[in-house]
C-alpha cells in the first residue's frame, strides 16, 4: 500500500517539472491520510489542486476514506470504476514510505523511504471525487422547519460545501519494495503522465505496471515518520 509519502521538493522545482502552478505549496516530509495535498487533476493540468487524500465516490452516503485503489480491480469496483474512467491525477511526490515488521530482527515495524538516488519529484496515478454530504434531516417541528418564520434568518441548516478527495493507486512490487511490502504505488514515467491524465481507459490501464526497480533507492528512517503530527527534515534522513 502507500500510506504515507514526502513532497519536500520547493514549489518553483516543481512547477517547473510539472508545468503546473503550485503557488502556496509548502514542502511536506510526511504526507499523511485526512490531508489536504496538491494534485494536478485532468481538468486542469495547469495548475495544483488541494483535495483530501482520502477518496469518497459521489454516490456514498457518507464520508470514505479510500487512500489506494488496486490497479488489478480499479476498473471493476463501484468506488474506483467512474473516477478511473474521467476522474484521473497525478500525485506529486518525491519518496514514500513502507513499513517492514521485523526488518534485521528488530521488534515492531521499521520505517523505510523509498525515492530515486538524487530525490527528484515523480507522479503516482491518482484518481479523484466530488462529494456532497447529504442533506440532513431536521427534527424541528415548529414553524421554523419549513423556513416560514421571520425570525430564523432565512438559515436552513442546508450546506452546499463539496468535499474534493483523491486515492493513489497501487500495483504489484518491483523487487526492491517487495522487500518491504506487497503493494507499491503506481510510480508513472515522465512520458506517461499526458496518457495518465488525457488518454483513454485502456490507454491509462496500460501503464499501472510497477516502476523499474533499479532506478529506486529504499533506506530505514527514524520511527518518528509514525506520527502524521510530525514533519520535519529530519524524518528522510537514513536511521542510524
Amino acid at each position: 500500500m502507500c500510506g504515507r509519502y514526502t513532497r519536500f521538493t520547493p514549489a518553483a522545482d516543481l512547477e517547473s517539472r510539472f508545468d503546473a502552478d503550485f503557488a502556496g505549496v509548502e514542502p511536506s516530509y510526511n504526507c499523511a491520510p485526512g490531508q489536504d495535498l496538491p494534485v494536478i487533476a485532468d481538468e486542469d493540468p495547469s495548475a495544483a489542486t488541494r483535495m483530501k487524500w482520502g477518496l469518497t465516490p459521489s454516490w456514498a452516503d457518507e464520508s470514505f476514506d479510500l487512500i489506494n485503489a488496486r490497479a488489478e480491480t480499479v476498473r471493476e469496483k463501484r468506488s474506483f470504476a467512474d473516477a478511473f474512467e474521467r476522474r484521473r491525477c497525478l500525485v506529486p511526490a518525491d519518496g514514500f514510505y513502507e513499513w517492514v515488521e521485523g526488518k534485521n530482527g528488530a521488534g515492531g515495524k521499521t520505517p523505510y523511504r523509498v525515492a530515486f538516488e538524487d530525490d527528484r519529484p515523480f507522479a503516482m496515478a491518482g484518481l479523484y471525487e466530488r462529494w456532497e454530504s447529504p442533506e440532513p434531516e431536521t427534527t424541528q417541528t415548529g414553524l421554523g422547519a419549513f423556513g416560514g418564520g421571520a425570525s430564523d434568518g432565512g438559515d436552513s441548516g442546508e450546506t452546499d460545501d463539496i468535499v474534493e478527495s483523491f486515492t493513489i493507486v497501487t500495483t504489484e512490487p518491483n523487487d526492491l519494495v517487495a522487500d518491504l511490502h506487497h503493494r507499491m504505488a503506481v510510480v508513472l514515467d515522465p512520458s506517461e503522465e499526458a496518457t495518465w491524465l488525457h488518454g483513454d481507459p485502456d490507454e491509462a490501464a496500460a501503464l499501472l505496471d510497477p516502476y523499474p526497480a533499479d532506478e529506486l533507492t529504499a533506506y530505514p528512517v527514524s520511527d518518528r515518520v509514525n506520527s502524521p503530527a510530525v514533519d520535519a527534515p529530519e524524518l528522510i534522513e537514513p536511521a542510524g
